[in-house]
């Protein structure tokens, strides 16, 4: 672990400190009692650069992009460039990584302050050979003077010399034509590792004297303790201790099988009484429409130019359900107490607010709490990265001296991870004879999309502090307000229409355990959106993707789609109900980041109710793109993970406990069923860099449930397009697929 006395030393060095708007920079001291303040980049007289951020690598590759960012703008080879894992030891606080806002706005910070050391640097040069600045160049570090060499390079300015300067705005990025790493795809600095079996991941993280610990949960939601044989367990091989505080159960031992074969031992010796509280599943969107809930008024729009055309109403509902995460690998972390200070070593996506949520929920000031970022497996949102790292906490205060490893199940991942929420959409459109829709109302149920245990006032959503013998109050129901938006996150359509009203009716007693899953509400809010456009332009007699262009003003959405329709071969394509089914997706994630339109083509089975993917294309404007590799497998595996979505996930449950509990009860998408995709990027490198890490997943969506309507004549309005949903549909036409009711009408 890079410590703050390594990173920042007494000389040789130059240090840029900057922190984009919403960040808390840290204020701190090395040993020599210089000060630190925010994100940091550090220019060492070795001829290293070392990169300290608030934002964890999750598997996405924004530390290639940050990386990539600062050596462009230092004039230096990329190799040169040194990450420092987000550690709250020495790490800024830039809260959560999430919401694909990393290269957008930490990247435009990271720009500047790299700009600021080379024109800092380029001073410093121009006073030693007594030369303008403006006459010096840089490459790799060396200076130059008009293009012949100086002699004298970056490491040799610092080799005697400390320097700190502040990010101060003054000095100007270099313009993207000079770019030589940006907008080039670089090799990833995160992958050999994993390729070549390195330590990489959290999983692989072993500590001198490390225990094993596993957690055995309650069965169910609100289940009680009401009996339980200690010794069953505390007898066993290797056993060390067994830990019992209210509902919260675990066993420590000496090695992995071993605190394993106790849970077993444990799981069978108590006594659970389990509520019957959940509602029903089969009638689970009536309860999202019955459940107690707040009602706000998202967006609304109203013309006062009257018209006088007639126009035809038209109704249409769509409903997701509860998803998964399902991450490949479950849930893990270490923890180590020591000398009164807490060391957590987690996965979870921001070691700040899981500091602060760890240090309030254990008693701990957080000064006594370190977090330390290790990589997973994708967590796509908020899973039960958090729960584990204070599972850890809470055992590792109670064993205090020695390492402890908690690692989930694949039960413990599928029963207790918080879902993504399930929604209900009612959609209601006016639209004159020309196809012109007029009027547009648009209304949402949905639980809430984010839980996350934020710092200390978010510690009750910690499971350990739900289950241990004092319980943290379980904070209430929190919404997102625009832009970005949680459950109604991309629900103001980027169309434009005369009149438009968006509410979302966000329930407030919530059963079922829920929070951010990749894209919050933008996947069944582009889903709804989209199927009904495709809807009204088949009602106008119109092509979906000229009707979508007609109600556009975004000249980057139309030339998206327009590029959308040459390089798919969109006007080719074959008559509805012959060969593949072809659909049209689109959207702009957030109405602000990432545009990304995508072409499906499927068949589909009409005696098995198979859909059987064939071909996605896409298209995406990511404005300044950083590296065409990383973005291309960010719209890629949300190609894919949200085909999975829409064709097979769905969280089952009973009336009182979870049934989805592995593959078979919860199952993904095979690689046998993957598509082939290929992306296609449009450069806007005069624009800024857009988020695009969850951008392609509600287009996905729309695009596949259209080209199943194409290809069958059927609509499918209800997540997921499973088998048995397609059959139901060719045995009984009107159940879902009549454009002026709803589902079963």
């Amino acid at each position: 672990m890079l410590g703050r006395r390594e990173f920042l030393q007494s000389t040789g060095a130059l240090v840029v400190y900057f922190a984009w708007p919403g960040c808390e920079g840290i204020k701190a001291a090395d040993a020599s009692g210089r000060a630190m303040l925010g994100n940091s980049i550090r220019i060492d007289a070795t001829g290293s650069v070392r990169l300290m951020m608030g934002k964890a690598e999750l598997g996405q590759g924004i530390g290639t992009a940050m990386a990539q960012i600062a050596a462009e703008e230092l004039a230096i080879d990329f190799e040169r460039i040194v990450l420092a894992a987000v550690d709250t030891s020495y790490s800024p606080d830039e809260g959560y990584t999430f919401s694909s806002i990393s290269v957008q706005q930490s990247g435009s910070y990271v720009r500047k302050a790299a700009a600021t050391g080379r024109h800092f640097l380029l001073q410093q040069a121009a006073k030693m050979l007594d030369v303008p600045a403006a006459s010096l160049g840089v490459v790799d570090g060396a200076i130059n003077i008009d293009g012949e060499p100086a002699g004298v390079d970056y490491w040799q300015l610092l080799a005697d010399e400390y320097f700190e300067v502040e990010l101060t705005g003054e000095n100007l990025p270099m313009p993207t034509s000079e770019y030589r790493i940006v907008g080039k795809s670089v090799q990833r600095l995160d992958i050999p590792g994993k390729v070549f079996g390195d330590a990489s991941y959290l999983q692989d993280l072993r500590l001198q004297g490390m225990l094993h610990a596993r957690i055995v949960r309650p069965p169910a939601y609100r289940a009680e303790l009401t009996d339980i044989n200690v010794e069953s367990a505390a007898g066993m091989p290797g056993v060390i201790k067994v830990v019992r505080d209210g509902n919260f159960v675990a066993v420590i031992a000496a090695r992995e099988g071993q605190a394993r074969n106790a849970a077993v031992a444990l799981r069978k010796s108590i006594s659970w009484d389990v509520p019957r509280d959940l509602p029903d599943e089969e009638g689970i969107y009536d309860w999202l429409k019955s459940a107690p809930a707040r009602t706000e008024r998202v967006a609304s729009r109203h013309s006062d130019v009257a018209t006088t055309a007639e126009t035809t109403i038209f109704r249409a509902v769509y409903q997701r359900p509860y998803q998964a995460h399902a991450s490949i690998s479950p849930s893990a972390a270490v923890a180590l107490f020591e000398n009164d200070e807490l060391t957590v070593w987690s996965h979870a996506q921001g070691m700040y607010p899981l500091r602060g949520a760890i240090a309030h929920t254990l008693g701990l000031n957080p000064e006594q709490v370190r977090c330390v970022h290790k990589e997973a497996a994708g967590c796509f949102g908020h899973n039960g990265a958090d729960d584990a790292a204070c599972d850890a906490a809470a055992l590792a205060m109670a064993l205090p001296g020695r390492p402890i490893r908690v690692q989930w199940e694949r039960a413990d991942e599928f029963l207790w991870e918080p879902y993504g929420s399930a929604m209900h959409i009612e959609v209601r459109a006016e639209m004159d004879a020309s196809g012109r829709v007029r009027s547009w109302d648009y209304n949402l149920w949905s639980c809430s999309h984010t839980t996350r245990p934020r710092y200390a006032e978010g510690a009750g959503n910690l499971l350990y502090a739900q289950h241990r013998k004092d319980p943290l109050e379980i904070p209430p129901p929190r919404s997102i307000p625009q832009p970005n938006g949680g459950a109604d996150r991309n629900a103001i359509p980027l169309y434009s229409f005369d009149n438009m009203m968006v509410n979302k009716h966000l329930i407030t007693e919530v059963p079922i355990r829920v929070s951010a899953l990749r894209g919050l509400g933008a996947y069944a809010n582009v889903f709804a959106i989209e199927s009904f456009m495709d809807e009204l332009a088949l009602a106008a007699g119109q092509d979906p993707l000229v009707f979508r262009i007609a109600h556009l003003q975004d000249s980057r959405a139309i030339a998206l789609l327009e590029r959308l329709a040459d390089v798919s071969g969109w006007f080719d394509r074959p008559a509805a109900g012959s060969g593949y089914g072809w659909g049209l997706g689109f959207a702009q994630f957030k109405n602000r980041m990432s545009y990304v339109g995508i072409v499906f083509q499927l068949g589909v089975d009409h005696d098995k109710g198979d859909i059987k993917l064939k071909h996605a294309t896409a298209v995406c404007d990511a404005g300044l793109i950083i590296n065409p590799d990383g973005v291309r497998a960010q719209i890629e595996g949300g190609i894919i993970q949200s085909a999975s979505w829409t064709l097979k996930e769905q969280v089952r449950f009973n009336e009182s406990r979870i049934e989805s509990r592995d593959w078979a009860s919860y199952p993904i998408l095979r690689f046998d069923e993957v598509p082939e995709v290929q992306v296609h990027l449009i450069l806007n490198n005069d624009q800024p860099a857009l988020g695009v890490g969850e951008a392609a997943q509600g287009p996905t969506a729309a695009a596949i449930a259209n080209a199943v309507f194409h290809q069958s004549g059927r609509r499918l309005r209800q997540l997921p397009l499973s088998p048995e949903a397609v059959i139901h549909i060719e045995k009984d036409p009107h159940s879902t697929s009549c454009l002026y009711c709803g589902p079963g009408k």
